[in-house]
């Protein structure tokens, strides 16, 4: 019998009794701590795992159980095609007990293991020109052997099974020239009839894995679901052929680039399609309507051949030479604000109200000023000058938009930062154009723009062309009868109480309005439209607040974290990472400690782990380093200590 050479250059030792591998290859048993009567396994790093997308497709893959989860990710983001993997991360499958339980209290909960304790110093230094996450020498482990898959069969099934290589290539995410992904095979790129940028039909299955929250407390639920990033596969419960999700967990899309991103363009588009679908996020039903006239374009020109993104160089250059005069000139609010010496400011009479309890008050008519991030109010235009009858300072405030195209209503709601919480004020317009140019500048002043930033005009163009889409065209562009749609498909339970055939009319009358974009517009636009929802990229978690005996919800955005009422999402109370000190957790006690410039925050998660919450703050705070003028290669020793939880 003939020797057979065999490869073990893959396997590793793990340890079940600790839960860990042991990795360090120059470390001796000992140093280890092994003793003789310790039972090791000598398994392969690499196995395989059955993958969900985020357009609910299923793919077979071989991911290295070995690393921890943000390398893992990174790796399995290469193989698919996505740029930027930092903005992804890998969730365990929900069911329908997840969302009635508290982590800490749901009697099905996976185990959960034990972290190493210690004092955190994540301590937050601003991002700095030539001191960012990304000007950083550190690459990625290049001996790590990467394996790439081939996908087989028919581009029309809804799962896939990966052949995997042995090849070791020289292993870098990005091109450092111009930050653009490159793979080895041709079955992911955007003409490819297998390619990951045009998601099929989902199957029951993937259907039926999808879970539906039905209030804010059980939206909050869903994030207990996010593996630790800091940890392997392995050592957070996963075996061999389990399940997973890859999904997008940070709402902080960098450098989205149709040319470079039809992949991870459809991959986004197909996340805030089923966020929607299930009502993970909230909208009008105008808003609804719009949302499925953009996904029927979508199906429509997924059947149609579609430009080459790679021959528009000639309009990237336009583009960026018109944003370049942009910034160069700023805005001008008006024909008369050309002088840079003078501060702009906006002005017109608007209707304004400040309720308060067991008071009935309607809205009254008042002068509106807007100037350098100060709302001024003036019974009279006359009385500019005098003392204002109100005075409200917009940075740091939550803008809302109130709008119903149907009911002609165009209102602002602010909630004011004050001694008592979120104080909350509502502003009326009286039409589109209006309320366009307030919705931008109290936007903009909310982050601390004043409207002589170059962003402002385009922010207004932004708002008119959502709320144009909105409105119905008197025509629907294509006949109801040479095109079968089913509502269940575009449109959320909560809208389907209306009969099949008036629902189709609508739809097919606001897609009208959409009838001239591309297969990469229509995505992009049902993004941005996503975006500017009020609910978009706020993660909830269930907290008890320290001197608080009531659960209270927490949300965490890309520059923010909400106080909030769990019953009705108001605001109590916003603290901006610009005022964040630094953030850690007492691990003894399982609390969150966030101390920012005014105040110190502690807090204990009911929803999920502490660290779950710590990591999406510094996550964000990670993301936000992020810039095109510094080599793209991502920092992993950065990403893991500001999200580690300890040093």
């Amino acid at each position: 019998m003939r020797d057979i050479a065999v490869d073990w250059s893959d396997h590793g030792l793990w340890w079940p009794e600790r839960n860990k591998w042991l990795t360090r290859t120059r470390s001796t048993l000992d140093q280890y701590s092994v003793q003789a009567d310790a039972q090791l396994h000598f398994t392969p790093m690499h196995k395989m795992l059955r993958i969900q997308l985020p357009d609910l497709r299923y793919l077979d893959v071989r991911v290295d159980f070995s690393v921890k989860v943000f390398k893992a990710v990174i790796i399995l983001c290469k193989e698919l095609g996505i740029r930027h993997p930092e903005e992804l991360s890998l969730q365990k499958p929900l069911y329908p007990d997840d969302l009635r339980y508290n982590y800490v209290s749901n009697p099905n909960r996976r185990r959960s293991y034990n972290r190493p304790a210690g004092a955190d110093t994540n301590t937050f230094i601003a991002a700095q020109k030539g001191n960012s996450a990304n000007n950083s020498t550190n690459s990625l482990d290049r001996s790590h052997r990467s394996f790439v898959g081939t996908p087989i069969g028919s581009p029309m099934n809804t799962s896939g099974t990966w052949r995997v290589g042995n090849h070791t290539p020289n292993y870098s995410p990005y091109n450092t020239m111009n930050g653009t992904m490159h793979t080895s095979f041709d079955g992911l790129n955007g003409s490819s009839e297998n390619s990951l940028a045009r998601s099929p039909l989902p199957s029951d299955e993937a259907k039926a894995s999808l879970v539906r929250p039905k209030s804010l407390v059980e939206r909050a639920r869903m994030n207990v679901a996010w593996l630790d990033s800091s940890l392997s596969i392995m050592e957070q419960g996963i075996e061999e052929y389990n399940t997973l999700l890859l999904r997008y967990k940070f709402y902080s899309f960098y450098d989205l680039n149709p040319k470079y991103d039809a992949v991870r363009i459809n991959q986004i588009f197909e996340q805030a399609k089923w966020q929607l679908l299930d009502e993970e996020i909230d909208c009008t039903e105008e808003e609804m309507l719009m949302f499925a006239a953009l996904q029927l374009q979508v199906n429509l020109q997924a059947n149609m051949p579609q430009s080459d993104a790679n021959n528009t160089a000639d309009d990237d250059i336009d583009a960026a030479l018109t944003d370049l005069q942009t910034s160069l000139e700023g805005t001008a609010i008006s024909s008369g604000l050309n002088d840079i010496t003078q501060i702009p400011e906006l002005s017109d009479y608007l209707r304004f109200m400040k309720p308060k309890k067991f008071t009935l008050k309607s809205f009254k008519r008042y002068w509106f000023t807007c100037k350098d991030l100060q709302l001024y109010l003036y019974k009279e235009r006359g009385d500019i000058g005098t003392n204002p009858v109100h005075h409200i300072n917009l940075k740091g405030c939550e803008v809302t938009p109130d709008v119903n195209l149907s009911q002609g209503k165009f209102g602002i709601k602010l909630e004011v930062p004050s001694q008592e919480g979120m104080a909350e004020m509502w502003i009326r317009c009286d039409n589109e154009n209006q309320y366009a140019r307030w919705m931008a500048a109290c936007r903009l002043a909310a982050k601390g723009k004043s409207l002589a930033d170059s962003s402002y005009d385009s922010e207004v163009k932004s708002i008119q062309a959502f709320l144009a889409m909105q409105h119905p065209a008197p025509v629907p562009a294509i006949n109801p009868n040479t095109y079968d749609i089913n509502p269940q498909d575009y449109v959320s339970q909560r809208f389907l109480r209306k009969s099949k055939g008036k629902l189709v009319q609508r739809i097919l009358e606001a897609h009208a309005n959409v009838k001239g974009l591309s297969l990469v517009d229509a995505k992009l636009s049902f993004i941005r439209a996503w975006q500017s929802l009020p609910d978009y990229g706020v993660s909830l978690f269930i907290v008890n607040f320290i001197g608080s005996k009531k659960e209270e919800l927490l949300g965490v955005a890309f520059n923010k974290l909400m106080r909030m009422d769990p019953h009705t999402g108001n605001h109590i109370k916003t603290w901006r990472f610009n005022t964040m000190k630094s953030w850690h957790i007492n691990w003894e006690v399982k609390q969150m400690i966030v101390e920012f410039d005014e105040e110190k925050v502690v807090f204990s998660c009911l929803s999920a782990d502490c660290k779950v919450v710590h990591e999406f703050i510094g996550g964000y705070i990670f993301l936000s380093m992020r810039a095109k003028d510094v080599n793209q290669t991502l920092n992993e020793e950065l990403f893991h200590k500001l999200t580690g939880g300890w040093v």
